[in-house]
């Protein structure tokens, strides 16, 4: 269970007096499986995946995911049945029209979220409210809007989670999760107003030191991956156990 913060904590210039801090022991059971991957094929160096490729379990070249395949059975243009296999002039197998020939593309989708700080140097976290992750810690974002910029997205996810206005600051690191057809991009951020509001998105919202983050009840392994990297920016002493060991 979570206990208040024994004092009154300030997030920017808001008030955050029934904002928990909180230490999380039991990992949700939805989490990711250990990577299968080895670690030499994710450290950037040339010819290896990049190092956005540490949040993935699975290799690349494999194709759609078939959960997504799965929903992708008709033509965007004529309505026809789509057939997966060699197309002219394409270098992989794609999804076609049987009827009128249009290729589906399908490409991953970009997910703006950030890693809100507080004026005394603490991360928030929202436990979410909803699938993926119900239960569990993450960072506050979701899917960029066609018509807004990743930074007007993050900003938007922010306030629409939490109540708060931010000031997006740098980006800590890109994530390929190729499992979940994403690409996850995410920025440090100063909040600067609103009001702390628990949302559908946020069952609650947490305040945490760098050294006290809740790594057991983390939802997400690029949310792993982007509290690392920003600590291995921010604050380089705060001690960190293997990545597979939070899983």
């Amino acid at each position: 269970m979570e206990k208040p913060a024994d004092r009154d904590a300030h997030v920017g210039h808001v008030h955050t007096s029934h904002v928990h801090t909180s230490h999380v022991h039991a990992p949700h059971p939805d989490h990711a499986p250990h990577s299968d991957v080895p670690p030499a094929d994710d450290t950037g160096g040339p010819g290896t995946r990049g190092p956005d490729a540490r949040a993935s379990d699975i290799g690349s070249g494999q194709g759609t995911p078939p959960w997504l395949s799965a929903s992708l059975n008709h033509c965007t243009r004529c309505g026809g049945r789509l057939r997966h296999g060699p197309v002219v002039g394409e270098d992989r197998d794609r999804l076609a029209c049987e009827d009128c020939g249009h290729i589906s593309y399908v490409n991953p989708r970009l997910v703006v979220t950030t890693i809100p700080i507080t004026d005394d140097g603490r991360v928030l976290l929202i436990r979410r409210g909803i699938e993926p992750g119900k239960g569990s810690w993450a960072q506050p974002g979701g899917f960029l809007e066609v018509d807004e910029t990743v930074a007007e997205g993050a900003r938007r996810e922010m306030l629409e989670e939490t109540g708060l206005e931010v000031e997006v600051g740098e980006i800590i690191g890109l994530y390929t999760r190729l499992e979940a057809a994403v690409v996850v991009v995410a920025f440090e951020a100063r909040i600067t107003g609103g009001t702390p509001t628990i949302t559908p998105e946020a069952m609650e919202i947490g305040i945490f030191a760098p050294d006290e983050l809740p790594w057991p009840g983390i939802a997400f392994t690029t949310t792993i991956w982007a509290l690392r990297d920003w600590l291995a920016r921010r604050h380089p002493a705060v001690p960190l156990d293997e990545p597979g060991l939070y899983r």
